[in-house]
Parts: structure tokens; sequence; C-alpha cells
């Protein structure tokens, strides 16, 4: 038995004479000639090493191996479509995985209604979230474990590319029994000597670092009362009374017992970027498919 030999179009004949039960039938279903098409099935029972089909008075019928053969025969060819149906999605961008970095504010507004907008367009897409900070961000995409990252500002880095997908205001997080917390908008300079609950620094710049150039801009010393990793205990931390915040439109969200969001005054400049990373080198379909839905978004937001 030479299966090697065996190829899609020997299936494909096999199944629609079985269904035909009559090699005239096939032929004209096929669209060739019967002299041929009886030549292939003689060739397929050569190759299996067993007769499939039966002469009977009024047209032919399936022997015992060639019932157990057909069943397989229509499997195989059912998952070739299927594969080959998956292959075309994928190569159009509509099939596959996409692994998508997250942190902080990014995960609470902005990212979840892009990858909304995607899932819709593209709902046989597969989509990963990571909670990964900027460096992490940066990491597994240089490894290949991510497809595309939402942060803040990334530096340059030789392999990766990065652009702005929404410019979002700075607002002060304080209790409502804070003084600024009837306020319209706060101006940045009277941040000095107020307690702040911000972000430890990181080595490949970012929020934390925007916010220390605001500070050096506006000639302030800031008093920072702690540190911590993310907005989510930043404002937690606020609620306890532990002091004020500062954080982006998106983390206006975060409804917790006694926090208000006050906006910082347009004209300090109180705005900070949301950027989208990606690999240099990745053109693929899929990509392509997410960052076209990103992009539309962003547009979407400036009318």
């Amino acid at each position: 038995m030479n299966l090697n030999a065996i190829e899609i179009r020997h299936l494909r004949y096999f199944v629609v004479i079985a269904e035909s039960r009559s090699f005239r039938a096939a032929s004209e279903r096929l669209h060739i000639s019967q002299p041929p098409l009886t030549r292939q099935v003689q060739q397929l029972e050569e190759l299996l090493g067993t007769q499939l089909f039966v002469r009977q008075p009024r047209g032919i019928d399936l022997t015992p191996a060639g019932r157990l053969f057909y069943e397989d025969a229509r499997n195989i060819l059912t998952l070739t479509e299927q594969a080959l149906d998956r292959m075309r999605l994928a190569g159009l961008g509509e099939l596959g995985r996409l692994d998508v970095g997250v942190f902080g504010s990014a995960a609470l507004d902005v990212v979840p209604r892009i990858i909304q907008s995607f899932r819709k367009q593209y709902p046989q897409v597969q989509i990963v979230l990571h909670n990964l900070d900027r460096a992490g961000q940066i990491k597994a995409l240089q490894e290949r474990r991510l497809t595309v990252g939402f942060n803040r500002f990334f530096g340059e880095e030789i392999d990766l590319e990065w652009e702005s997908i929404l410019t979002e205001r700075l607002h002060v997080a304080v209790l409502a029994t804070h003084p600024f917390a009837e306020r319209s908008s706060v101006a940045f300079g009277e941040l000095q000597g107020q307690p702040l609950v911000l972000y430890p620094r990181n080595p490949r710049g970012g929020f934390i670092d925007q916010l220390q150039r605001m500070f050096f801009d506006h000639e302030l010393t800031p008093t920072i009362v702690q540190e911590v990793d993310d907005v989510v205990t930043a404002v937690a931390l606020v609620s306890a009374g532990a002091g004020i915040s500062i954080v982006v439109d998106s983390a206006c969200n975060l409804s917790l017992p006694g926090v208000v969001y006050v906006p910082l005054r347009e004209k300090d400049r109180a705005n900070i970027e949301l950027c989208m990373i990606r690999r240099s080198d990745d053109e693929s379909p899929l990509l392509q498919a997410f960052l076209a839905v990103a992009r539309n978004h962003k547009r979407s937001q400036k009318r």
C-alpha cells in the first residue's frame, strides 16, 4: 500500500462517485469524462490494495471496505477544506491569536473599547491580554511573545515602533472632603505641598518621568508620601486618606468610596499620551487589521 501516492483528487473523485452511485453521474458532477475518472478509481484501489466498488444492475455500490473508506475520505476532505479556509482567513488577518499587552489605566477604558470594536469585526480571532509594565511589554515583544502593547510613552528601541493612540488629560484624585473636590479645575502649581501617592521611576521612562518633568517646569518639589505600581492601588490609597494622586482620563472610571476626580488646567499642558507599540518587522495581516481598528478609534475620538 503506497499511501504517499494518494492525493486529494483521488479522495474527492471517490466520494462523488460513492454519493452519485454512478460513474456517469459522477463524471457530470466533476466535469470530467468517464474514462479518466474510471482510471483514477482503479489507481486508488491499487494504491489501497482493496476493491472499493462493486457493479450492480442499476449502478454501483460500495464494498464493505469502500463504506469504511467513504466515511474517512469525507472527513479528510472536510478537514482539508476547513484548513484551507482557516489559512485564507489568517492571510486576511481574520483568524489567529492576538497577544495584547496592557498596564495600568490603559486597561480601564480605551483598550477595552478598541478590543470590543476589533472583536465585532473579527470574531474568529482569539485575543489574549497580558498585564505587563513597560519593560515587560518591550521584552515580550522582542521575544515575540506579544503582538502589540499599550502603555505611556516608549523610548527609542531599535527593533520597535510606537505611535500615539490617545491624548489624555490629567486629573487629581482626591477625597470628597478635600478643598480641591468642589473645584472645576486645579492649577499644577497648587500641588506644591500636597501629599502625593505616585509611581516609582522606571529606567525606560514613562508616566512618572513626564510628571517629574512637569514638576521641574513648574519649579515644584513634589511631596511623595507613597509610591505604588498601579493606578488602582493609588486611587485606593486616596480613598483610604493617604493623600491625593495624579491620574489620567481613563482612571476616572474607577469608582472608590469618597474619591472624586478634578481635571488639571489645560493651560498647564496637563496631558499625556497613550501609545501603541509593536515590532518594526511585523507586517502580519492580523496585526495590520488590529492597527487599523485602533487608528479608526483614534480618528473617531477627534470628531
